[in-house]
């Protein structure tokens, strides 16, 4: 005959079940979003709905301004697009990038070094895995948010010319997924409020260089061949495919680089989180 238990009988029980990977994972991600969730909720609505005009803005300036300049540019495949139409998709890349480092370096820095957040978290059932998925599914919740917002701009400007284009909101996800993955591995290295610099100094050159606002075809092909290896440019290809539906193995190749990029850092999270707080 089963007896039933009580709250707190309960809560050791969940507490001595086997983990789906001792040290590493608990299983319980949810901990984690249910928390950020209500940090959400009460503190962080203006800066997440603040941070979707920006490329907007950008891309009212440059693909109405500059457009009228400029005309027609060649998209992938061949095909002719206004210049608005081109930089659509660069404009949606870069805001999945924009968001998922926000959340996964400034936040995660403040929670890892003042907030002493993650050190509390470990201390309980949770693995650093956990918290790890947990603060980049945060990031990942902004970054869906900006693409559904943005591809509902482009829609409205008549710049979404495929149904293929739907498939830039999880592709936005993916893109930042791998962004938010590899932010948060960077920073737990950092010591300093002013580390983080660095990666923002990194972030406005590659959003320049990327392909974004003009071809890769005017540099030389020495600096094509470094700008090919950057997160963004893979992101923005893989915008610009889906935006006019040319799919290729190249749409494939960059949305493996954004898995590989998000393997790479969740094993990095992971690794410094357990070496952190787990010794």
């Amino acid at each position: 005959m089963s007896r039933e238990l009580s709250p707190t009988q309960l809560a050791v029980e969940r507490l001595a079940r086997p983990r789906p990977a001792p040290g590493i994972w608990s299983g319980n991600m949810v901990a984690v979003l249910e928390r950020g969730w209500q940090a959400i909720k009460t503190q962080n609505w203006g800066i997440i709905i603040s941070g979707f005009f920006e490329p907007v803005l950008y891309l009212l300036a440059m693909g109405w301004g500059l457009g009228a300049l400029v005309g027609e540019v060649e998209g992938p495949g061949g095909a002719k697009v206004s210049y608005a139409a081109y930089i659509a998709p660069a404009m949606l890349a870069t805001s999945a990038m924009n968001g998922a480092i926000y959340d996964s370096t400034m936040n995660v820095f403040f929670k890892l070094n003042f907030g002493k957040l993650y050190q509390a978290m470990l201390q309980t059932s949770l693995g650093p895995l956990d918290v790890a998925l947990g603060e980049i599914m945060l990031a990942l919740f902004r970054g869906l948010l900006y693409a559904v917002a943005f591809l509902a701009v482009m829609a409205a400007l008549g710049l979404a010319t495929s149904w293929w284009a739907l498939l830039m909101v999880p592709a936005a996800v993916l893109i930042a997924f791998g962004f938010a993955a590899v932010g948060m591995g960077v920073t737990s290295f950092a010591q300093r409020f002013q580390q983080l610099d660095l990666i923002m100094f990194a972030m406005l050159p590659m959003f320049l260089f990327s392909a974004t606002l003009y071809p890769i075809s005017v540099y030389p092909s020495a600096v094509q061949l470094f700008i090919q290896a950057l997160p963004l440019w893979h992101g923005v290809e893989l915008m610009r495919h889906l935006a006019v539906g040319h799919l290729t193995w190249a749409t494939l190749g960059h949305a493996t680089y954004f898995t590989a990029m998000t393997a790479l850092g969740l094993w990095v999270t992971t690794v410094r989180m357990r070496k952190l707080f787990l010794r």
